[in-house]
């Protein structure tokens, strides 16, 4: 259907692509929580990003339903569990008839502060994306990135370093991985990134010193490490800084061009996807016998899986991006 992936049992879309009556919502980025929907089902975190990214647009009602609680809708239920994407992040457990079916949304599998784990479910069909569904795509550690970056602001002492990331996820792990690496100097931030993180902490997520990177004289910044939207860190707003590093948290910056044609310098391996490895292994936790692919590299995940002796198939679902990752 046009509005995307339709449960017939319940009568509701998942991440749906238009608006419609009745939607249930994996997680917060805008091209999975789009407004105007009537009836709104997510996790408590997930429905509290809603409302701070779309306000009275989230959704005409809205329902908080917790990880493992089950919700019984007619001879089909339903229940979430954690996708480790984001915040609130969750995937989609239905059961109905005897069988079962959970459909992934976005997640990643290594461990993030900020976020619930990834839960695999052993179920009879596996809907999953496969935004980096290809074998060239297999990411460092997160440590390491982090430590390039750490050692390139010990080196570079008179500069600053100025690292583009997406304000819902991507800022927030950024911070924490820095934290956990020992960094325990102030960050500064672009206004943009300032009222989800303030969410964050107000869920329970310690992110350390924060200070707005707006009204800072530009020594201040020297040696100090500024977080901001990737289409700032290129623009007017991050010539305030002096002689800025430029770098960028994706799990794209593995791709040398990528990194180039947007004026990186320092490209950091950091993505809130799982990678290839992941999404095979994640095939072999869940135990389906059958693969949907949502979005992403479908075909490549597609082939894979039948290879592995499953039934597979693409979906094809248009309107979910891979730069915001």
């Amino acid at each position: 259907m046009p509005q995307g992936l339709y449960c017939v049992p319940g009568d509701f879309f998942i991440d749906p692509l238009a608006p419609v009556a009745r939607a249930v919502v994996t997680h917060g980025h805008g091209d999975h929580a789009r407004g105007g929907n009537g009836q709104v089902l997510a996790t408590p975190a997930t429905l509290a990003i809603m409302r701070r990214r779309l306000g009275d647009a989230a959704g005409r009602s809205l329902q908080a339903l917790g990880y493992g609680e089950t919700l019984p809708l007619g001879e089909l239920t339903l229940r979430l569990v954690p996708a480790g994407h984001v915040l609130g992040s969750a995937q989609v457990v239905l059961e109905h008839g005897g069988a079962r079916i959970v459909v992934s949304g976005d997640y990643k599998r290594r461990p993030d502060p900020t976020c619930a784990p990834f839960e695999p479910v052993r179920c009879d069909v596996f809907v999953t994306e496969a935004t980096f569904g290809l074998p060239v795509f297999r990411h460092p550690p997160d440590a390491h990135e982090i430590d390039k970056l750490l050692h390139s602001v010990r080196l570079y002492p008179e500069r600053c370093h100025v690292v583009g990331v997406y304000p819902l996820g991507k800022c927030q792990r950024v911070l924490a991985l820095l934290r956990r690496a020992g960094y325990a100097e102030p960050v500064y931030l672009h206004g943009a990134l300032l009222p989800l993180s303030a969410l964050y902490e107000e869920h329970g997520v310690a992110l350390g010193e924060l200070r707005p990177a707006t009204g800072v004289a530009r020594d201040e910044l020297k040696a100090r490490i500024v977080l901001a939207p990737p289409g700032s860190v290129a623009d007017l707003w991050s010539r305030r800084l002096p002689d800025p590093v430029v770098a960028m948290a994706s799990g794209w910056m593995c791709v040398k061009q990528r990194a180039k044609a947007n004026g990186v310098e320092l490209p950091l391996v950091i993505s809130d996807h799982a990678d290839w490895d992941e999404l095979n292994g994640t095939m072999d936790d869940v135990g389906a016998p059958e693969i949907w692919v949502t979005h992403g590299n479908e075909e490549a995940l597609v082939r894979q899986a039948t290879l592995r002796g499953l039934k597979a198939r693409a979906l094809s679902l248009g309107g979910f991006e891979d730069e915001a990752e």
